[in-house]
């Protein structure tokens, strides 16, 4: 029995957080209607509101999107958010389970919560919100979206990008920072950069031969009387995770010294509030803030992390938007003598069937994608399980990406890039061509057929390990583990690397990868110029109208160890 000390405690915990997150106690109740005014309920505070979006992916629709069930963290963010999921997650910020809250935030019982609280996102509501905003606190508002903006759906693959910058301009964002911009090309992105109307920042970006800046490092604003600088960080991997070729002239990099020059150049200049707009990743940042002193704010994205409180290193705070357009944070400060005295927090979950879609916007998201309504809404097949497919490890998504390509390619095994971005699809729905190519939709898809040995097999899947469990964040890259087809291994976390791999099993023989022997692998999203074979989503596409119906099992192909 629960005593009545222990009922208000945890009634006061549910309490704190849905303050936070802008839900009453009673819409925390998986029966409850959530309501626009519950979702935007907020105790405004300061002279200064920040609003942060980032990581949409192309994704302009309201979608289904699965966050991990696995999240590992290793070194220092080992057991630290977001490097916790589900019962843990929720436990940590006092959420009850099967809510609202749970539903957004947590992978468990997805698809029987989706029929209660449907899809999320859709820039027509997120342009609502920005405006609810913008109304009730006026000059203090500042809008900065954090990148990965442009790409990976469809409609911005065939229009390069402009289909999310017009939808985009609606909501008038004040500054902006990038990633998958840049596989756009180095001639899009500058022609998209001088027409957008607002400033594209990005301090790590140097021309090669000179190494001069090639967009503004930073801006000031002022609101409400309160200057704040803010300074762009791009991805600093961008040349390793995709192919140099699209971007010869750039170098990237984390740039530390080079950023707390910018951040004391700003403070002298008589900044009062500093911001870092960063597509670094959580854990990047999270070192970076302990290194670079002056940084008030850090708005961070790339790793997708939704974490609905601030994180706090020394003096620094650190806002995670979470992906896909599922959220926006909202931080007030009250910024008094170059301090930030007092913030109130929330990361705003964009509940579509809640939240009233803004027409505008919405005219303009269907105006972009009428030329392709047809290839969109084509349905392929169907499928018995939930496509997912975020996860350190695995993915039903992926699984039906790695099966498409070990039969359409006659392979005996495959590798799918483990991109973090793509919304899935509810048990029974429809599979249309738009959820294939919002896992795919890129520039360089080709689907390509190799020969491999096994120990050059095992040197790939240890150097993807090793960007991803590197106790040293500034030797993660992001992203997370590649998706095999066709073989299983164990993964030792803990170790160093190059023994992390073991195993290696090829699953159509049972029997281990041999190092000396050649291996037929399929695979996609080469960086390598010139590669040749049909495009992903094609690929994909042909797999599911030939089967019909999909059934994809949960993936148990990987054996974690030192987690």
């Amino acid at each position: 029995m629960v005593s009545r000390r222990e009922f208000f405690a945890a009634a006061s915990a549910a309490a704190v957080i849905a303050a936070r997150m802008g839900l009453s106690v009673r819409a925390l109740a998986s029966d409850a209607r959530l309501t626009q005014d519950e979702l935007l309920a907020f105790d405004g505070i300061g002279n200064v509101t920040l609003l942060h979006l980032t990581d949409i992916h192309g994704q302009a629709k309201p979608i289904y999107f699965r966050e991990p069930s696995v999240n590992i963290g290793v070194g220092a963010a080992k057991g630290k958010p977001p490097h916790i999921v589900n019962a843990a997650f929720r436990d940590y910020f006092h959420i009850k389970p099967d809510t609202a809250l749970a539903y957004a935030l947590t992978a468990d019982d997805f698809s029987e919560l989706a029929k209660t609280y449907g899809a999320m996102g859709g820039l027509d509501r997120i342009a609502t919100v920005v405006d609810a905003i913008r109304a009730q606190r006026g000059d203090r508002v500042l809008l900065l979206d954090g990148g990965d903006t442009w790409t990976n759906s469809w409609v911005s693959l065939k229009t390069a990008g402009q289909d999310m910058i017009d939808v985009m301009a609606l909501l008038k964002p004040d500054a902006m920072t990038a990633h998958w911009e840049f596989t756009l090309g180095e001639d899009r992105v500058r022609s998209a950069v001088d027409k957008l109307g607002f400033p594209f920042l990005a301090q790590n970006v140097r021309d090669n031969e000179f190494e001069e800046k090639v967009f503004e490092a930073s801006h000031v604003f002022e609101r409400n009387g309160v200057k704040i600088g803010v300074i762009g960080q791009a991805f600093p991997f961008t040349p390793i995770a995709h192919p140099r070729w699209l971007i010869p002239n750039w170098t990237f990099g984390i740039r530390e010294k080079e950023l707390a020059e910018e951040v004391q150049s700003l403070k002298a200049n008589g900044a009062d509030l500093v911001v870092l707009l960063s597509h670094n990743g959580f854990d990047v940042d999270r070192k970076l803030a302990g290194r670079v002193p002056g940084l008030n704010v850090i708005l961070s994205g790339h790793t997708h992390d939704a974490i609905p409180e601030i994180t706090k290193v020394g003096q620094t705070l650190i806002v995670s938007s979470g992906s896909n357009g599922k959220f926006i944070s909202r931080l007030d400060l009250d910024v008094q003598n170059k301090e930030i005295k007092d913030f109130h927090y929330r990361l705003i979950p964009i509940f579509s069937d809640a939240i009233k879609s803004d027409e505008r916007a919405r005219d303009v998201v269907e105006k972009s994608r009428e030329a392709y309504k047809n290839d969109l809404s084509r349905t392929l097949g169907h499928s018995s399980d939930l496509l997912y497919r975020r996860g350190n490890f695995d993915g039903t998504l992926d699984t039906v990406i790695c099966d498409a390509i070990l039969e359409r390619r006659d392979v005996e095994i495959a590798l799918s890039p483990g991109f973090r971005w793509g919304p899935g699809v509810l048990p029974g729905e429809p599979i249309t061509f738009e959820n294939v190519t919002n896992a795919t939709a890129m520039t360089y898809p080709e689907c390509y057929r190799t020969t491999m040995t096994g120990e050059r097999l095992k040197a790939v899947l240890e150097d993807i390990a090793d960007n991803i469990f590197n106790p040293d964040p500034y030797y993660q890259q992001g992203g997370d583990m590649v998706r095999c087809g066709g073989i299983s291994y164990a993964i030792d976390v803990s170790k160093e690397m190059g023994k992390r791999i073991s195993d290696l099993t090829l699953l159509r023989t049972g029997k281990l990868i041999e190092s000396d022997k050649e291996y037929k692998i399929g695979g996609w999203a080469s960086v390598n110029k010139g590669t040749q074979g049909p495009a992903i989503w094609d690929v994909v596409a042909d797999y599911i109208a030939d089967k019909k119906v999909i059934n994809v099992a949960p993936p148990h192909s990987v054996q974690v160890k030192g987690a």
